[in-house]
């Protein structure tokens, strides 16, 4: 086990947000979090990576209460990439995802080779070697979404946390990014909007509505007919593509009155 949650309650202005969440992250895997807008995904990923502490319940890093791990160490475990991250200065590309090497360096030291090796890994993992020296703000919103996964895999985690990695993406870049996910090879957690998209790219499925989880297992198991339109309010048909995926849908009401 790398990641988990036990009965995890969070809340905020006389409201719980996340609302006794057990879930657990598979070595090496891809877990999606869906759910409609307010369900709670984002705020049950500030809380596995401690941007949040929890009210009440636990998260679990290897069996450790993360609460009780070191922040330099948590910052070399975990990475998260948040759905849109702008500055105003003037940054090159690998200035950012220097900034991934930060939990790997002592005060004042200075920067060394193997420092500059794990940001050229970095960007070649994610296709982007040729824009080291390019400005950052001069990217496409797809290019830039990749920097910052750059500057995530900098820090050398085994876990990666991404809100809404496809967030104001095209078609194109949303399936670049995520088929760069999968390829990574490393537990990640990552919440998205489209059911499409994560029956696509996740191995595993976490179904949140209203703080609660839903359900919870593989695309199949969790993405069915009857979920949707009970937690979306959306009928769908769902059918299984050449590639064993499964396929949603969306039925307007003109098509779900006919025969």
């Amino acid at each position: 086990m790398t990641l988990a949650t036990r009965e995890v309650r969070w809340g905020a202005a006389g409201r719980m947000i996340v609302d006794g969440v057990t879930l657990q992250a598979a070595p090496g895997r891809v877990l999606g979090l869906i759910g409609p807008n307010g369900s709670g995904k984002s705020s049950l990923l500030r809380l596995l990576c401690r941007l949040r502490n929890v009210a009440s319940g636990v998260v679990m890093l290897d069996e450790r209460d993360i609460a009780a791990v070191p922040r330099r160490e948590l910052a070399r475990r975990l990475a998260f990439v948040e759905q849109q991250a702008t500055t105003e200065v003037q940054l090159s590309v690998c200035d950012v995802v220097r900034l991934g090497r930060t939990p790997h360096r002592a005060a004042l030291a200075s920067w060394n080779g193997a420092d500059e090796a794990a940001v050229n890994e970095a960007l070649a993992r994610v296709g982007l070697s040729e824009r080291h020296d390019q400005f950052w703000h001069t990217l496409s919103g797809g290019e830039r979404q990749r920097v910052h996964i750059a500057r995530a895999l900098a820090q050398e985690p085994s876990e990666l946390i991404l809100d809404e990695p496809t967030n104001h993406l095209d078609i194109q870049h949303q399936l670049s990014i995520l088929s760069l996910v999968r390829r990574l090879g490393i537990t990640c957690i990552m919440a998205l909007h489209d059911l499409n998209l994560a029956a696509m790219f996740c191995d595993e499925i976490a179904l949140l509505h209203e703080g609660r989880l839903q359900a919870a297992g593989t695309p199949d198991e969790v993405l069915t007919a009857e979920a949707i339109q009970r937690i979306f309010g959306v009928a769908v048909s769902i059918r299984t593509g050449a590639s064993g995926r499964r396929h949603i849908e969306y039925l307007i009401e003109a098509e779900r009155r006919q025969p």
